[in-house]
């Protein structure tokens, strides 16, 4: 069974169609990039999963379960990494790490704390400083320890490489391979054709709310991909 799926999912604001008849799953250990420009419906897929915005036909599920009919039940499964990382800049990193860690239930020694960061590939010097002095990509780090903590099956994310620079893009696509190693399943809203290619396991091409395109990550380069996305929008 899929971890999450879209069926005939569309969304529409008064007389604008923001998402038309989507189709498409996500199994476990996959990484399934969203690629399209702004307003193609990227955004809105993953806050219908996510609760935040309700369907005007169709069905969400995560796990198998609708999130319109029972949210709460798939909040469990998922965490949310948005474009700007929503933590607390007064607290430290492994302070934020666990707050949110118990706000979901668990309860980790500072040890574990600590190696959740390290995981990230987060230096240890940075562990007991103040999110407002970390980079973007530093706090990205510190969301994808508190979704690792969380134990999220489903880990959704909204333009993550948006902002960073080539090192950093690196470290993230490679925690995002680990994460898909270890059997979990990421849903990635993107503007990075060659991000979507490198760390994608599937990459579909959106426009206007539809899903033009689905394409097998390996079966393309960047070159290849850029001129079918070029092409389609």
């Amino acid at each position: 069974m899929s971890i999450l799926q879209a069926i005939q999912l569309s969304k529409q604001y008064n007389h604008v169609t923001a998402l038309s008849g989507l189709n498409i799953s996500v199994q476990k250990g996959e990484i399934f990039c969203l690629l399209g420009q702004n307003g193609a419906g990227k955004t809105t897929t993953i806050n219908i999963f996510l609760g935040f915005l309700k369907a005007s036909s169709g069905e969400a599920l995560i796990n198998g379960i609708p999130v319109e009919i029972n949210g709460e039940a798939t909040k469990k499964y998922i965490a949310y990494i948005p474009e700007v990382v929503q933590l607390y800049p007064h607290l430290t990193g492994i302070e934020n790490l666990d707050f949110f860690s118990q706000m979901a239930g668990f309860r980790y020694s500072r040890a574990e704390l600590a190696l959740f960061l390290e995981n990230t590939s987060l230096q240890q010097s940075a562990h007991h400083k103040k999110l407002s002095s970390y980079s973007k990509g530093m706090r990205q780090k510190v969301a994808i320890a508190i979704a690792v903590a969380k134990n999220a099956d489903l880990i959704l994310m909204d333009e993550p490489t948006s902002g960073l620079d080539p090192k950093a893009t690196a470290e993230f696509t490679r925690i995002c391979k680990d994460l898909a190693a270890e059997g979990k399943s990421i849903l990635m809203a993107t503007h990075d054709i060659f991000n979507a290619v490198n760390v994608g396991t599937r990459i579909g091409i959106m426009k206007e709310g539809c899903l033009v395109h689905t394409l097998e990550a390996s079966s393309v380069t960047a070159d290849e991909l850029q001129k079918i996305y070029l092409e389609t929008i």
